[in-house]
């Protein structure tokens, strides 16, 4: 008995050793990706700080001298590039005409994949601050990477977020029309009250003496629409096009103001447009508007029927 139990001892001590050298041979996803992550702050000078949970991501935030900091309660407005850290591939990037909108609380979802590194950062910001999240695969898309974003297996991850000053979809639209106004030098613009921040630039005012313009009125009209950096995305031009405001993007309320034979350029805030779904083509998924896109509408009044 003394001498089975010897050679047994012998053995696991043995098996023992043997895991113990495999061990040391090998390194776990988080031991690589924390060595990596090291050695890129390092090789490009820049100064992070660590998560305070010690998870593994860090972080470098820029914010201005006032405000407040972002509640997991507030909207967030903001742009977000993400690219790879190993190969500087960008994997989404802003779109023109638009923003990223969310409650800070449930930001970090992208394609199922919870990033909770994304909001913890974000409740380190202010309006109109930015941050840099350098984060580890094992905190990213893990093992099986994004087939939808084409994030490969193990990728270290990089988001640059930008936060808007406003702190509202509404008065950043606001913001958008006004500075494409100055931008382009237009002048006589009017925001009538009662439409919720819908701004027209009078061309011609139209037949004072004809049938006022109410929801139900079916008007036949020519138009362009445009987003702000000028791309169309619609337009009826030859007179044939007929509807009700009622039926109508509810920035178009604005034309009760109007008689026919009124042209006017309209620019509608997204709130009044497509809102934060925006408008996809039905075939390919595209986006013909993006969401939270401010729209720019060059409009006739044919003719009226009450």
């Amino acid at each position: 008995m003394i001498k089975k139990l010897s050679l047994y001892t012998i053995a696991l001590f043995g098996a023992l050793l043997l895991l113990n050298s495999c061990k040391k041979d090998y390194e776990d996803i988080q031991t690589i990706d924390n060595r990596k992550l090291s050695e890129y702050l390092a090789a490009n000078n820049i100064i992070a700080t660590p998560d305070s949970a010690a998870t593994g991501y860090y972080y470098v935030v820029n914010n201005p001298a006032t405000g407040d900091f972002y509640k997991n309660t507030d909207s967030i407005l903001y742009e977000s590039t993400m690219k790879s850290l190993l190969s500087g591939t960008v994997y989404s990037s802003p779109t023109a005409n638009s923003n990223l909108a969310n409650l800070v609380g449930y930001v970090g979802t992208v394609s199922t994949v919870n990033i909770a590194a994304l909001r913890e950062v974000m409740l380190k910001m202010k309006p109109g601050g930015s941050a840099r999240i350098f984060v580890p695969s094992y905190l990213a898309f893990g093992k099986n990477g994004n087939t939808t974003l084409k994030v490969p297996s193990n990728d270290l991850i990089e988001f640059e977020i930008t936060a808007y000053a406003q702190r509202s979809q509404a008065a950043l639209d606001q913001q958008r029309i006004a500075d494409f106004l100055t931008a382009k030098n237009l002048t006589g613009a009017v925001k009538p009250a009662g439409y919720s921040g819908a701004t027209y630039i009078v061309e011609t005012t139209g037949d004072a003496s004809g049938e006022a313009i109410t929801m139900a009125s079916t008007l036949t009209m020519k138009y362009t629409g445009r987003l702000l950096d000028g791309t169309q995305f619609d337009s009826s031009t030859d007179g044939t096009f007929t509807g009700t405001l009622a039926g109508l993007i509810s920035g178009w309320e604005v034309l009760k103001e109007f008689k026919k034979g009124a042209k006017i350029r309209l620019f509608v805030p997204s709130v009044l447009g497509y809102g934060i779904t925006g408008s996809q083509n039905t075939s390919t998924g595209v986006y013909v508007i993006p969401p939270n896109a401010t729209l720019d509408f060059d409009i006739e009044i044919v003719d009226v029927d009450n």
